[in-house]
């Protein structure tokens, strides 16, 4: 396997926020079936490419740049909030951009036996690293309440404490087909519903059980500390939590002041990004291409001299 086999989204618009040159030293900090990883090696970069997920990086194992001398694609088989210390470690102190495709990958979501869709049946897994607490131990064990407290923060779920009480009610689960009956019956099912009602409950627990939002929070200070002066950060994110953090984030660290008449203007930090995008949405033809790219938003800025400021 040479290419990847999933286009990712928004790829045009994130390949011209990167503005990658031959000789650019890159992360993909989210590598997943290599998407644009691969349009960046052909821009004439080199590629640091991280994911937790075994099954990407030993895919990527075939690719012929990670043969090259000196190799064109450098595997990481860690997470991104991790990519610091794994890349001084690897000796590179500065590097020309980085890209983040948050959460979950087409490869993950196409294979039922990983457990993140209800789209077919699977073992109720959803661990992107395939170690550690999965979906199923924590909704077999977990507190109603606690339970509950997920699926309302990530999954934005009105009916929470409903969904909750109906799952300690079907326990044990062990299949997602398991989880999505009980959280369609708890909230009602009718079949023309644009939306599976069960979308939300998944969405929380697969969050969960990945920490994607720390995960996300840390990769972005973690770039911050990477991108050289001129150095370019893209992010894609799929939903509204993960936008929010992302938004946040480049607000903060371009040192926008306030534009509302009622607050006072202050004194500003001098901004660590500057050139910070709008949010990019797909256009019709991608979404028609390729209906996951429907809820993406990418978000890019450009890294200024200033220094980085410490990690929370």
């Amino acid at each position: 396997m040479t290419g990847a086999p999933h286009i990712p989204v928004l790829l045009d618009e994130v390949v011209e926020a990167l503005d990658p040159q031959p000789g650019d030293v890159l992360i993909d900090a989210t590598f997943g079936a290599g998407g644009y990883t691969r349009a960046l090696l052909e821009r004439g970069a080199t590629v640091h490419a991280f994911d937790r997920d075994p099954d990407a990086i030993a895919a990527g194992r075939n690719w012929r740049e990670t043969e090259s001398t000196p190799p064109r694609l450098i595997l990481h088989s860690h997470r991104f909030s991790e990519m610091l210390d794994v890349m001084r470690a690897a000796g590179v102190e500065r590097v020309d951009g980085v890209v983040m495709d948050i959460g979950v990958s087409s490869m993950q979501l196409d294979q039922a036996e990983r457990g993140f869709a209800f789209s077919s049946d699977g073992p109720l897994d959803m661990r992107m690293s395939q170690d550690g607490e999965s979906a199923a131990d924590f909704l077999n064990t977990a507190e109603e309440s606690t339970i509950a407290d997920v699926i309302y923060q990530y999954g934005e779920e009105r009916q929470s404490r409903r969904v909750a009480r109906a799952i300690v009610a079907a326990r044990p689960l062990a299949t997602t087909g398991e989880l999505a009956r009980v959280v369609r019956k708890a909230l009602g099912h009718k079949p023309h519903d644009k939306k599976d009602p069960a979308t939300r409950t998944f969405q929380a627990i697969r969050i969960h059980v990945n920490g994607e939002l720390d995960e996300l929070s840390q990769g972005l200070s973690a770039a911050e500390h990477l991108l050289r002066e001129g150095g370019r950060l893209a992010v894609v994110s799929f939903h509204s939590l993960e936008d929010r953090i992302v938004k946040r984030f480049l607000r903060e660290a371009s040192s926008t002041p306030s534009a509302s008449r009622h607050v006072p203007m202050v004194a500003q930090d001098d901004p660590v990004f500057s050139k910070v995008s709008k949010a990019i949405k797909p256009g019709a033809a991608e979404i028609d291409r390729n209906p996951r790219a429907r809820s993406s938003v990418l978000r890019h800025a450009t890294r200024t001299s200033t220094p980085a400021r410490e990690a929370a």
